[in-house]
Formats: structure tokens, sequence, C-alpha cells
């Protein structure tokens, strides 16, 4: 029962050195020509199949304008670097794995991917709960950007306990101190995950067996919710004996009553936790990413939804703009996005990360849902 997994959280706390530098009149004029970064309602689910594979799987909401989303290729020993308030001048970093990311607005912001050592990471909207240490100049070379951490992990870590140790090392921190904070979840070869929440300018990993995430409150306050659905169960419920009346239950799934169905993120959550414990077990990871596909299509969000009365743009045909599964043991990843329901996979273990060259290209080269015609004869 969901209830009884919260006794597995474990967490563990680094502190983050506090600075109280004011940001000065020209670092304010500098920070307001950065683009604003979208995050919207993210929905994380982990699988794993009978032979012993995990699958990772979420997806990728913004409901105000079509995100321009790519693919990113990045080769081992290409010297990336951070960017801050002040422009490109953070940290500085060569990846010693190569890997490949999926990146929204511009190449450097990667928010889903994994490296050629099956590690994957991943960002999470996380508003009002988070709070960073605030930007010092005088430590730009230590300073990474929220939004470049799941690169900077890729590119270094191979293992959960290397990301611990990474991020021990440097100050996350936010290009615009009026955009929201994100949470992360990282998982590795083995299948251990962690998610990192950074409150109070504190580091916090959390253990994460579940592998379920989604946004605001913390992952602890998400576990402890979940007792309040232990009614919860699959099937349909037997009929009772009302005095003269012998109800019967209307249709299948009688057992889900209750189950929240709005897109918040405590419901989502829920919602995600119960279509991931009763799935059942594929046989294999290629099984398993499809069955990925098949429990987020629940948390397709129509991007009505999400706007006030007569704001939504008929521009963007979804809020969830893209939706992706990675095989960590096979180093295989998978996206579908809202204008193509069709499934293509990146394969690293096809990419020579020697040779090849610091990419991005567009998720779709046509942003139109292509029809397969059925010619009857």
């Amino acid at each position: 029962a969901p209830a009884g997994i919260c006794g597995t959280l474990h967490k563990t706390t680094i502190k983050i050195e506090s600075m109280n530098t004011k940001l000065s009149a020209l670092l304010m004029s500098v920070l307001c020509s950065v683009p604003q970064i979208p995050a919207g309602a993210c929905t994380g689910i982990t699988l794993k199949s009978k032979d012993g594979a995990t699958v990772v799987a979420r997806t990728i909401e913004w409901a105000e304008s079509v995100m321009n989303c790519m693919y990113v290729v990045v080769p081992r020993a290409q010297e990336l670097q951070s960017l801050t308030p002040s422009g490109m001048d953070g940290l500085k970093f060569r990846a010693k794995h190569g890997f490949v990311g999926l990146a929204v607005e511009q190449k450097e912001f990667v928010v889903e991917g994994m490296n050629e050592k099956g590690l994957s990471a991943g960002l999470y909207y996380f508003p009002n709960y988070g709070r960073y240490p605030v930007y010092d100049a005088a430590q730009r070379d230590k300073s990474l950007a929220d939004f470049q951490l799941v690169s900077y992990v890729l590119a270094e870590c191979s293992t959960v306990d290397e990301v611990k140790e990474a991020l021990s090392q440097v100050r996350v921190i936010n290009i615009d101190p009026r955009s929201s904070t994100v949470h992360w979840r990282f998982t590795e070869a083995s299948g251990r995950q962690v998610v990192l929440e950074i409150v109070n300018e504190m580091m916090n990993f959390y253990d994460n067996p579940l592998g379920v995430l989604t946004n605001s409150p913390g992952l602890e306050w998400h576990w402890t919710n979940l007792n309040n659905y232990i009614n919860l169960q699959p099937g349909t419920l037997p009929e009772h004996n009302f005095g003269p009346l012998e109800p019967k239950s209307f249709g299948h799934g009688s057992g889900l009553l209750g189950l929240p169905g709005d897109f918040t993120p405590p419901s989502r959550f829920v919602r995600a936790t119960f279509f991931q414990l009763t799935a059942p077990q594929q046989p294999d990871a290629k099984g398993s990413v499809f069955q990925a596909f098949h429990i987020l299509n629940n948390f397709d969000i129509p991007t009505g939804s999400e706007q006030p009365w007569g704001k939504a743009s008929a521009n963007v045909p979804s809020a969830t703009q893209f939706t992706v599964a990675c095989d960590i043991r096979d180093q295989k990843v998978y996206y579908r996005t809202m204008y193509n329901s069709n499934i293509r996979c990146i394969d690293l273990k096809t990419i020579n990360f020697d040779n090849v060259k610091y990419q991005a290209d567009p998720l779709d080269e046509t942003k139109e849902q292509p029809v397969e015609m059925k010619v009857i004869k």
C-alpha cells in the first residue's frame, strides 16, 4: 500500500554558504535581458522490468506558449560554462562523459537527459518552496545556474554518490531571481534514485525508491499525503447490502472512487503513484518504455485547463509539450511531442562521443501531427 512506502525515505543534507551580497544596478539591468525560462506541471514515474531494466519517464508542461524544444548531443571533453546574472561567466567544466539531453529555449537548458554511464537527470518545477543562495559575483567561478545543473551532472558524474559529491562543490543559483526554483531527480545504472531539493539554501537529497516526482510541495509532504488514499484499490468493489437496497457499481473501476483527477502536483503525485504501483511488470525494457508512455497519457494536460477562460492560445496544441522515457540499461532516450505522437528514439550506444559534434536539433522537424492514410480496397 502507498502509505507503507513512506518509512523507506532517507534524507541527506548539505549546507551551502549563505551570501547576502546585493546585486548592483548594473547586474539588475543585465538581469532583465535574460530570457524567462518556462517550467510547468511535470510528472515523473519509474518502472522496472522483469529482466532488471529501469525506465525513468516524465512529461514536460508549459501552457502559455510553444517552447523551443530540442535534443542536444554533448561529446566527451566538450567545454561548457554556466550562465550567471552577469553573463556567461559562471562555473566552467569539461565533459568527462558524453550525453544526450532534451532542452528548452536554448541548448544550455537541458531539462532531462542521460549520459553514456547510464546516469539520468531531470529537473522539475518547484515554486514557493525552494530557496537558493543569493548570487555572489565574487564566487561566480563556483556558480551553477539551476537550469544547467542537469548538464553539469551528466557531464561530470556516473553514480548518485558522485552527484552528491560534485554538487557539494558548487553554488546553485537563479539566473533571474524572479524565476521559480526547481528540484531534480537523478537515477543511476543500478536503479538507485535520489531527489534534490534546495530549501533555505540547504541541499537536501532524498532516496526515492518509489520513483514518482511532481512539483510543490516537497517530496516528504507528498509521501505523507499518500496516507490520505490508502482506501484506493484497483478493480471493482463488490455490492453492498444497504437494508432494502443492494447498490452495485455503475461500471468497472469503482475501487478508484476518490482518486483525485485535477492537475495540481499533489493530485498528480497520487495518480502517478497508483498507476505505477498497479501496472503489471513488463518482461523487458522496451515493454516498460511503452507502458510508461501509456501511463503518462493520463497526464497529458489540455492547454485550456491551465489558462483562464478565453485566454488559452489555439497555437499551443497541448500544455504537455513533450514526454520522454529513458531506458537506463540499454541507454536509449525515447520521446514524443505535442505535435507528433509517434515515439522516436536516440540510441546512445550508436554515438561515438569522442568524435561527435556538440549539436542541438529540434525535436520536431515539422510541427504537425503526421496522419497515416489507410487505403481500403
